[in-house]
């Protein structure tokens, strides 16, 4: 650079007598009779010539900076976003401080706007790249519960089943009939048809089986549904398979059948319990902040041949009675484009776990019992962790949706209790402010009504819950699927309304997902409500 060459073979400038010449051309301008003269005498041991000159040089070197002529580092290689990066060292690179003043920059300022428009672009650059994605679900299908694949169960015909298996004592037959009138289960559930039979198919091929017929009905209906949506258009898969977990894993299997890309992220989730969907929802919403313009498929369900227990240990025999098939797709996707067709936005995502405590961590607990039969053993204390979990998870959850006012008297309450009384009641707020909509865990009648105490729920916040255990039994993961059907078959769910999904598993967990929806949400084709919503809701015995 000319300019700077030769103003580097000038009279040395202290940085003392710099600032005293900033300061001095900020008070002395243009206008300034003798303008050089006052300058210089601000300035110790300068002339008025030297501070003319000095003035020239850095004028010199402003016009060769705005000709382009100065060299600047920039990348050509990797692309997008990542060269905005270099924009905050432009002024460093471009501009030397021993030379450049306020007068100089505030000029720079006035007169060049591509420098304010490049910073607006850096601006906007780092709020895309370190905001969230928004992360939409455009449908899901639930397992249609059809024939040749299940067999429905009544109560009397499950009880007379397992008297003719022959594997139960009178003592455990008297129990699980108990159990099922107790459960709020009704006489529609479905089991895989080999489990209705007097020697039921145990064996690995037949949990294999029924799980590809769950998982594979759930899929082809989701893709029939979202035809612009093919399998080789999945960048992501997660499938939850609870207890069932063979090698190959069900997400090779799912990759398999539909063919899918080889470049697929797919991971296969097991041992996790009944909240284990919203699990898959957590992981697919986290690698979808990493993968952009991705579409994520979720498949959860449960194996009922590979849970069946023929013992006769009371506590393993409660998972036998009320768990039943259940299967749901999931389709997602952080496409901005898909924003007008998706059903949902996920909102928040909570994840609770309580395994430090040993009650809770063994309150489900699959082993072995005292005749080396294999099982799930379900303490009677599940329902007062499941309270201790979600008082913890509300915790969380709570700031991020209740309305200030709640969170206020909640503050109160909490404040009064810990200074002034210990034995005080703690206030539960009304999170009938934040959610329109209940999805609770369909687990039992038991988990049902101390969730609706603990929240102050009404029967209608419930009775998606309920119908949904009386209809499907316990249909473990899939549950709050099941129940989100239902108010979209009912013609319950609006735009802009806020769906609160609460679900329980081993371990112990509680998590919570909320959704918004972005449409009023009509029922998918062949909604697995669809042939029976029109008797709902029933009359149960509470």
């Amino acid at each position: 650079m000319a300019s700077m060459s030769s103003h580097g073979s000038a009279d040395t400038w202290t940085v003392k007598q710099n600032k005293a010449f900033e300061q001095a051309l900020a008070v002395y301008d243009q206008d300034t009779p003798d303008q050089w003269l006052n300058v210089a005498k601000a300035v110790p041991g300068k002339t008025a010539e030297e501070v003319e000159s000095h003035y020239a040089l850095l004028v010199e070197d402003v016009k060769f900076i705005e000709s382009g002529q100065v060299p600047f580092p920039y990348r050509t290689s990797g692309g997008g976003t990542q060269e905005f990066c270099l924009i905050p060292l432009m002024p460093i690179i471009i501009l030397k401080p021993s030379h450049m003043n306020s007068y100089d920059f505030q000029q720079l300022w006035l007169h060049h706007l591509n420098l304010l428009i490049l910073f607006a672009i850096l601006g906007y650059t780092i709020f895309k790249m370190t905001r969230r994605r928004q992360v939409y679900l455009l449908d899901f299908s639930c397992y249609n519960h059809h024939l040749p694949h299940s067999s429905t169960l009544t109560l009397d015909k499950y009880i007379n089943t397992c008297k003719l298996y022959g594997a139960y004592n009178d003592t455990s037959i008297e129990f699980m009939d108990k159990i099922l009138k107790r459960s709020g289960i009704g006489d529609d559930t479905t089991v895989p048809t080999t489990m209705t039979s007097l020697r039921p198919d145990l064996s690995l091929a037949a949990s294999r089986k029924e799980a590809e017929d769950m998982i594979f009905d759930a899929l082809d209906n989701l893709f029939a549904n979202n035809v612009d949506v093919e399998p080789v258009d999945i960048d992501l898969l997660v499938v939850n398979g609870g207890t069932f977990s063979p090698p190959p894993s069900l997400s090779a299997m799912v990759m398999n059948k539909y063919k899918m890309r080889n470049n697929v992220r797919s991971f296969n989730l097991s041992g996790m319990g009944c909240s284990s969907g919203l699990i898959a929802i957590d992981l697919a919403n986290n690698m979808l902040q990493v993968y952009k313009n991705s579409y994520a498929i979720v498949v959860t369900t449960e194996n009922i041949t590979n849970n069946f227990y023929p013992g006769n240990k009371k506590q393993m025999l409660v998972p036998v009675c009320l768990f039943r098939q259940n299967c749901t797709a999931i389709l997602l996707s952080n496409r901005s484009s898909d924003r007008w067709r998706a059903k949902y936005k996920l909102a928040h995502l909570v994840r609770t776990h309580i395994g430090d405590d040993d009650l809770a961590f063994r309150c489900v607990y699959q082993e072995e019992d005292d005749d080396g039969i294999t099982g799930i053993a379900l303490s009677k204390d599940v329902v007062v962790m499941a309270g201790g979990a979600l008082r913890r998870n509300i915790t969380t959850l709570g700031p991020l949706v209740l309305p200030l006012r709640e969170l206020l008297r909640f503050s109160v309450m909490f404040v009064a209790k810990k200074l002034f009384n210990p034995n005080m009641k703690g206030y539960v707020p009304n999170f009938k402010l934040a959610f329109e909509h209940f999805c609770i865990h369909a687990g039992g009648k038991t988990v049902i009504n101390e969730i609706q105490k603990k929240l102050r729920l009404s029967a209608d916040d419930v009775e998606a819950s309920r119908m949904t255990l009386h209809r499907f039994g316990n249909a473990s993961s899939s549950s709050i699927w099941y129940e989100l059907a239902y108010k979209e078959c009912k013609g319950k769910v609006l735009k802009g309304d806020r769906v609160w999904q609460i679900a329980f598993g081993s371990g112990f967990k509680c998590n919570s997902g909320v959704w918004v929806a972005l449409m009023d949400v009509k029922p998918c084709p062949n909604n697995l409500w669809e042939g029976c919503i029109s008797k709902y809701p029933i009359h149960l015995d509470l």
